[in-house]
């Protein structure tokens, strides 16, 4: 049972946006500050990519760690309507690495920022140290790159182009 009535939780979720993150405004802000301009939610692209930098041919993923059901201290299942969520965050996942897939077999490389990197509470990266990675990321040849907090330490996992 849900701990308030269902005008209030609809109203709740309305509030939960899939674009325009706080996140992702502050990574948009601080690359910007750094010179980099860039495209949004590109429809042209597979998954919408949040930041799509043409001239780099690199994309920019801001992920909600629930959405996206991120193993980290911010994603917790919910306890009613479990399965109808556990579904949710599944498809999610497959739809997320089924985007990933396409765009590394059209070219673009891509990264992907988990919320708990920018809003983890004593855990998170500064960000300008975050952005700092992420321009280094842009500016390389790797074509993935991934910024997530695990098991209470920060990671920010590298591939390079084949």
């Amino acid at each position: 049972m849900d701990i308030v009535d269902k005008k209030t939780r609809s109203r709740m979720m309305s509030g939960i946006r899939n674009r325009n993150t706080k996140p992702e405004i502050l990574i948009r802000h601080a690359l910007y500050a750094k010179g980099f301009r860039y495209r949004l939610h590109d429809r042209k692209l597979p998954g919408k990519p949040d930041i799509v930098l043409n001239k780099f041919k690199a994309v920019i993923f801001v992920h909600g760690c629930f959405w996206h059901g991120h193993d980290c201290h911010l994603f917790k299942v919910p306890s009613t309507r479990t399965s109808f969520w556990l579904d949710k965050i599944e498809e999610n996942r497959v739809r997320d690495k089924r985007s990933l897939n396409e765009l590394s077999k059209s070219g673009w490389r891509a990264c992907v920022v988990w919320e708990c990197i920018v809003k983890g509470k004593n855990k998170r990266l500064y960000l300008d140290d975050l952005i700092d990675e992420l321009v280094g990321w842009i500016t390389s040849d790797s074509a993935w790159m991934e910024f997530k907090i695990q098991k209470d330490q920060i990671h920010g996992v590298t591939k390079k182009k084949k």
